[in-house]
C-alpha cells in the first residue's frame, strides 16, 4: 500500500478543513501502517490545548486529535518556523506526541511518501 502524508494548513475553525482531514486521516488510519502527519502554517494552531471552539459555537474536534496514537499513528510533524512565526511554543502544544522540525527537514520528510492530501 501507498505511504500517504496528511498536510494540516488551515486554522481549525474558520473552516470545516481541519475537521474533514482528520476524519479522513483517522479513516485511513484504520486501513493503512504508513502515514504521517504534518503541522505547517496556520494549521500549527490545531494543537494548541487550550482552545474554547465552543464561544464561536464550534464543534471541539481538536482533542480527537488524541486518538492517533490509538491508531498507531506516530509520525506526526510540526513546523518550527510556523511555530515561531505565530507566537506559538512547544509548551502549548498539548499531550500530542509532535516533533518539531525545521522546515527543510520537513520537506525532506514529507518526500518520501507516495502520496500527499492536504487540508
Amino acid at each position: 500500500m501507498n505511504s500517504i502524508a496528511f498536510i494540516f494548513k488551515t486554522a481549525p475553525h474558520g473552516s470545516s478543513s481541519g475537521r474533514e482531514g482528520l476524519d479522513a486521516l483517522l479513516a485511513t488510519g484504520a486501513l493503512s501502517d504508513d502515514i504521517g502527519v504534518f503541522f505547517m502554517g496556520e494549521g500549527v494552531f490545531h494543537l494548541i490545548s487550550s482552545q474554547q471552539p465552543s464561544t464561536i459555537f464550534a464543534r471541539d474536534y481538536i482533542t480527537t486529535f488524541k486518538l492517533l496514537e490509538l491508531y498507531d499513528i506516530e509520525d506526526v510533524y510540526v513546523c518550527q518556523q510556523s511555530l515561531v512565526a505565530r507566537g506559538v511554543i512547544e509548551q502549548a502544544i498539548g499531550s500530542m506526541a509532535a516533533t518539531a522540525l525545521p522546515l527543510n527537514e520537513l520537506q525532506q520528510r514529507l518526500s518520501r511518501y507516495d502520496k500527499i492530501i492536504s487540508f
